[in-house]
């Protein structure tokens, strides 16, 4: 019994979260005692430790078993000296959620995860599929970080640690508490509602919505906010979605404010049983409908092949988009990236 209960709170810290909390608002400063953040288009399912086990072990969609295809995925066989600063924008997929973007000199992380788990845990939870193409030392100096929200697959105590204390990390509400509790360095936070600014010379970093939902146990799901990103350098211009689920206003209402992008990057895995995962994680389909909505010239899809997170096979996702995006004529526009594989994007016009 043990062996099929310790999983299944793993996973529900992941994805579901499995206690139900009191109704909320969007956002605001501080999410107050008996409250919690919304999200604003859907009514946010209370979905239980009980649903997400008997979904996994009793229901009709089978989990497949991604470890037994794992040695299939492709490292890129080329890897890059990421030190070395280009004079083009550059996109250095990392694995799962976590990119490296380097241009003008500034060097950006997204929700990186450099642990062999993504789990609150060392010796249990979802394990890396594929082993990481870099070491943080292979990195160069990394000055900003983007945290979208506080799951363990998206913000990772190790790799927060392993960083040095000059990087400024940009969070939805009410993560930075997490960054305070963590240990006694003075870490550089950043905290944004949606739709809240800030400039740093060259750069400028816009928190967007996304719907999704936090938690980091079993009793403060949605006690943080969730958010994805719109990041401007000198011209260049992107957007990391970081998890969400799709709804018909969020990225058309993005893509009108801040449109068009040169990039962004799109989750595309973690979306099976359909059922219990649609108000979160959109699927390859709905992923090309991001795409289109915000008005992007490249994409690139992400959430997938680095950890099993949910039901469908390894390499669904990939195949999914890759029909997807050739059905919509977006087939060179909207790609999958072998991990540890860099793209050069054209500099942005003046």
């Amino acid at each position: 019994m043990l062996r099929l209960i310790f999983p299944v709170l793993l996973f529900s810290l992941l994805l579901v979260g499995c206690t139900v909390q009191p109704e909320g608002r969007v956002s605001e400063v501080v999410a107050r005692a008996g409250e919690v953040y919304q999200n604003p288009h859907i009514e946010d399912p209370e979905k239980t430790v009980f649903a997400f086990a008997w979904t996994k072990y009793f229901g009709d969609v089978p989990f497949a078993d991604q470890q037994s295809e794992a040695h299939r995925i492709v490292i890129a066989d080329t890897l890059e000296d990421l030190t070395q600063a280009p004079e083009k924008p550059r996109v250095t997929w990392l694995g799962h959620s976590t990119f490296l973007i380097s241009y003008k000199g500034i060097n950006l992380l997204t929700d990186p995860i450099f642990s062999e788990r993504a789990s609150p845990l060392s010796f249990a939870g979802p394990k890396r599929l594929a082993p990481m193409p870099y070491r943080l030392e292979d990195l160069p100096d990394i000055h900003h970080v983007l945290i979208s929200h506080n799951h363990y697959d998206h913000l990772d105590e190790y790799t927060v640690t392993a960083l040095p204390d000059t990087v400024q990390y940009h969070v939805p509400l009410g993560v930075d508490n997490w960054f305070k509790q963590l240990d006694k360095r003075n870490y550089q936070t950043h905290s944004y509602d949606w739709w809240q600014q800030r400039e740093t010379g060259e750069l400028r970093i816009t928190a967007t919505p996304s719907q999704h939902w936090s938690a980091r146990s079993l009793f403060d799901r949605r006690h943080t906010l969730w958010a994805s990103w719109v990041v401007e350098i000198d011209g260049f211009k992107f957007w990391f979605g970081g998890d969400t689920g799709y709804n018909a206003v969020d990225f058309k209402q993005i893509g009108e404010q801040y449109g068009p992008f040169d990039l962004a990057l799109i989750p595309i895995g973690a979306y099976s049983p359909r059922d219990f995962m649609r108000e979160y994680h959109v699927n390859p389909e709905e992923a090309v409908k991001v795409h289109q909505e915000l008005g992007s010239r490249k994409s690139i899809g992400m959430h997938w092949s680095t950890f099993q997170l949910s039901a469908e096979p390894l390499f669904e996702p990939a195949r999914r988009l890759q029909q997807a995006a050739a059905e919509a004529g977006l087939s060179d526009d909207f790609i999958t990236l072998q991990i540890g594989q860099s793209l050069h994007l054209a500099k942005p016009q003046p």
